[in-house]
């Protein structure tokens, strides 16, 4: 089965475009300069998470402008029709151009592997572990797994996806071996057949061929990997 599908919110998106931005202050245990923001569009309030590109603290293997990776796992997302990335775009903020992403109300002491012991919950986990092979996440920690308090299960944090190379570090190895869910597949064979063209303004053009060429590698063999690098856990993981 599919993960729940996520109600159209066209005014979140105008919100973030189109809103007056306030700095309320930087979030705790980012590696990068991550702030929570306060939008007010249309007299309405809301928050949102601001990663500028000066914030970013620099990779060997990543090169500057992971806030583009941001905005395009949220792309990925809405193309596969999944809808569990938060909406994000790329916005000039008061610290400079960089990703913004609506903030989702959540109970933070939840968490993928708190989840993971709900069977309920278990669509979308494995959705987003499928999503996970198919955007090559370098940084899947426990924590980036939400429970919003509408109930669903959200997917952030994806400064870390869609290198080229083979990068995959996760805490979702727990359904290997498993089959991948035949809707899931049916919607990756789309996306390997063409994929969303906003996709190429944000990665380059080895890294959109790379992920075409794992959209058809999950195709062929629709069945969750075991952890086979030297490194398959990322730190801390949660």
């Amino acid at each position: 089965m599919r993960p729940p599908e996520r109600p159209q919110t066209p005014d979140g998106l105008l919100a973030l475009r189109d809103g007056e931005l306030e700095l309320e202050g930087r979030m705790p245990w980012s590696s990068n300069a991550t702030y929570l923001v306060r939008v007010c569009h249309e007299g309405r309030l809301s928050g949102a998470v601001y990663k500028p590109v000066h914030g970013e603290r620099p990779l060997w293997d990543f090169p500057p402008g992971l806030y583009r990776r941001e905005v395009a796992a949220y792309v990925l997302s809405e193309a596969l029709g999944w809808g569990f990335v938060p909406e994000t775009i790329v916005r000039e903020g008061p610290l400079g151009t960089g990703s913004l992403q609506r903030f989702v109300p959540s109970d933070f002491e939840q968490h993928y592997f708190t989840l993971l012991e709900r069977p309920e919950h278990h669509d979308t986990l494995k959705a987003i572990c499928a999503f996970d092979l198919l955007a090559n996440n370098a940084d899947r920690k426990g924590g980036h797994c939400l429970l919003g308090e509408d109930g669903r299960v959200w997917s952030v944090d994806h400064g870390l996806c869609f290198h080229a190379d083979p990068k995959l570090r996760t805490v979702m190895w727990d359904f290997e071996g498993q089959t991948i869910p035949d809707t899931v597949v049916a919607d990756v064979a789309r996306l390997a057949v063409s994929g969303p063209d906003e996709l190429a303004s944000l990665l380059d053009d080895d890294e959109c061929a790379a992920l075409a060429a794992r959209a058809a590698a999950i195709v062929r063999r629709p069945v969750f990997p075991p952890a086979r690098s030297a490194r398959p856990y990322p730190w801390p993981l949660v």
